[in-house]
């Protein structure tokens, strides 16, 4: 993988978060403190942007640096039990504490049942 690779790779995912929050490259921009033109490039793997921007774009769309280096499949070549565990992930992120704290124990029963 070339340094241009890496470039666009992150910049599909900033792209893929920042449509899933029903952001505009405006809108990231503003959020971030960035001009829309700066965002655009970014996502185009044109422009080879620094972890401090990074992480701002990160904050801007509401999550941590790492993600915009977790390059996933789209939905559709996932397999079933991919998407049920992405499904299930998406509402722990929606849950407070304490109901994460449950699931996990609820999963960890279910498992220990497998045994």
């Amino acid at each position: 993988m070339n340094e241009k690779d890496i470039l666009k790779l992150v910049g599909a995912r900033i792209r893929v978060l920042r449509k899933k929050r029903g952001l505009s490259q405006e809108s990231l921009g503003e959020k971030g403190g960035f001009h829309f033109s700066y965002i655009g490039q970014i996502e185009r793997g044109e422009k080879n942007v620094s972890l401090i921007n990074l992480a701002k774009i990160a904050t801007a769309l509401e999550v941590n640096v790492a993600q915009l280096f977790t390059y996933v499949h789209e939905d559709s070549e996932l397999t079933e039990a991919d998407a049920v565990m992405k499904e299930i992930v998406m509402m722990l992120r929606e849950s407070n504490q304490e109901k994460i704290r449950i699931a996990k124990n609820v999963v960890r029963e279910i498992l220990r049942g497998n045994d």
